[in-house]
């Protein structure tokens, strides 16, 4: 039986023409200059650690654009997760979460000769407060950006996506701050730079929340 002539005129006003999305890698790869610009401001915009002559330009440029590229591939997966129908399993977003937060701790143990460089007695806390701030300000630009694009699809779980490219948004600014920061002791790292990505992690779950469509 053919729908009412009446129902047929409201469907066809309502029609209007879709943008087809292209594929997560390809809307990726768009953050990727950003990327790059934010792993060289974080640094630039402050000072570079005193012992980059010492790292090495693979040691130090090299792992840190990988890291970005790293946190790259998380936001494409977060920009896949946006798609209905393409929801990552369980196992898939434990495996990226693990992966995301362990790289970090990864890089540090492959470029450190030793473990107990941290800030002087005293000032502890306003060097870690200064660190978490770099990162976090290096990854504003990245989250806005990231939140757009997962914004312009219909995540069915929006805080699963957005968890995913805020911890892409934070590796990309830490990637930044190994080249500004060079303390390796656990308390600072831990607190600063870590606090930083989870922190981020969490401001993309806000943002996506708030930014998903609401029909």
């Amino acid at each position: 039986m053919s729908a009412p002539r009446d129902l047929r005129d409201t469907i066809a006003r309502d029609l209007r023409p879709v943008k087809p999305l292209r594929s997560p890698t390809m809307r990726a790869l768009a953050l990727l200059p950003l990327a790059a610009a934010i792993v060289f401001a974080v640094p630039a915009l402050r000072f570079f650690r005193s012992d980059m002559q010492t790292l090495g330009v693979v040691r130090g440029w090299g792992f840190s654009y990988a890291q970005a590229v790293a946190g790259t591939v998380i936001v494409a997966l977060a920009l896949r997760e946006s798609i209905p129908g393409r929801a990552l399993s369980r196992a898939v977003l434990g495996w990226t979460i693990a992966a995301g937060l362990t790289l970090p701790a990864l890089l540090l143990m492959l470029t450190a000769s030793t473990f107990d460089l941290g800030p002087a007695p005293g000032r502890a806390l306003s060097e870690g407060i200064g660190c978490f701030r770099a990162s976090a300000e290096g990854a504003v630009p990245a989250l806005v950006v990231a939140a757009l694009l997962v914004a312009r699809a219909f995540p069915l779980r929006p805080g699963v996506a957005g968890a995913l490219y805020g911890l892409g948004c934070g590796l990309i600014a830490d990637a930044g701050l190994r080249l500004y920061c060079e303390y390796t002791a656990p308390p600072h790292v831990a607190f600063a730079h870590g606090g930083a990505i989870l922190g981020a992690m969490f401001a993309g779950v806000l943002m996506a929340k708030i930014s998903a469509p609401r029909r």
